[in-house]
């Protein structure tokens, strides 16, 4: 680690630390996790097998901790970025609560314990889906990319978009095209929801010496990335009414959703001066978190409840 994780792990070290309750449950990073359960949830109902209500329960409890695991690795190797971002000072390791070596220790435990648990309740598919997305956000992303390259997040992204697919196999015991367009739309939609969010921080990415997109390249750069990549998430988020994974409503949520997605890109795109730059930043992420949220919630409507009828061009 470098000279500023040091200097954190002696300050927490002579502080005692040890955290309570609501650290450790911090260190899961929980917006992330319910984000992530949420997703497998979609993939576990979407699936043609139907897994035991306590099996299925048990299964996204182990995704649930597997993905705290990840965010609590996260937070032990990215100790000295963290201290150094306004958006992450507050965070149980940089502000002396936690150890950067009980975060690590505590991460290394639950990501053990969420894969063998998962093995053992549902099936080794799915258990080493679950590995692998712990190792690719640890090992791959937060140790490697992020420190090294701007494309951190589009390949970084992958971790993310896999939970799906660990869903979908918990079920079926097997991966399926149908999971992997779920795995896609998360992994498109991932670049154009960070790097919003990075055009707002940019002073501190640039200070702690991760080379953001926006640092890089420019914001300017980086705003028509995120227009291209948007112009493919809206007509890629359609692709499971094509295939018969999502229906009426779903083609109709995609179809809308996609369309304001675009639009708000597109904002972006053209406003890149002063406080409506900003404004158009923070819209962008904010509905990003909206959009991804919605399109899922629609296909669990539909899979869950069988409610909508199949698309049009279907009957």
């Amino acid at each position: 680690m470098s000279d500023a994780a040091f200097t954190v792990t002696a300050g927490t070290a002579e502080a005692g630390a040890g955290g309570d309750i609501a650290d450790y449950v911090a260190l899961m990073k929980p917006r992330v996790m319910f984000l992530v359960v949420f997703t497998a949830l979609v993939g576990l109902i979407a699936a043609p097998v139907s897994l035991h209500p306590v099996l299925a329960i048990a299964s996204l409890i182990c995704i649930a901790a597997g993905a705290g695991a990840a965010g609590a690795l996260n937070m032990w190797y990215d100790a000295d970025i963290d201290a150094g971002m306004a958006r992450t000072a507050a965070r149980p390791v940089p502000r002396g609560n936690v150890t950067p070596e009980e975060a690590r220790s505590f991460g290394a435990v639950l990501a053990v314990g969420s894969v063998i648990c998962l093995g053992l309740m549902a099936n080794w598919l799915a258990a080493a889906l679950l590995a692998f997305t712990i190792f690719f956000y640890v090992f791959i992303y937060t140790m490697w990319l992020k420190r090294s390259t701007p494309q951190n997040i589009v390949i970084g992204g992958a971790a993310g978009a896999v939970p799906p697919m660990i869903g979908w196999a918990a079920a079926t015991g097997g991966i399926s095209l149908e999971s992997f367009v779920l795995f896609l739309i998360i992994f498109v939609w991932t670049p154009p929801h960070f790097w919003a969010l990075a055009l707002l921080r940019t002073r501190d990415y640039a200070k702690v010496g991760v080379p953001m997109l926006p640092v890089v390249a420019g914001a300017d750069a980086t705003r028509l990335q995120i227009l291209i990549y948007s112009l493919i998430l809206a007509p890629l988020a359609m692709v499971p009414a094509v295939i018969g994974l999502g229906g009426t409503l779903y083609a109709a949520a995609a179809s809308v959703l996609g369309a304001l997605f675009v639009v708000m890109a597109i904002d972006c795109y053209r406003k890149r001066e002063g406080e409506g730059a900003d404004l158009a930043a923070k819209n962008l992420f904010a509905y990003s978190v909206l959009y991804l949220f919605l399109l899922f919630a629609v296909l669990l409507v539909e899979q869950g409840f069988g409610i909508s009828l199949p698309p049009a061009w279907a009957l």
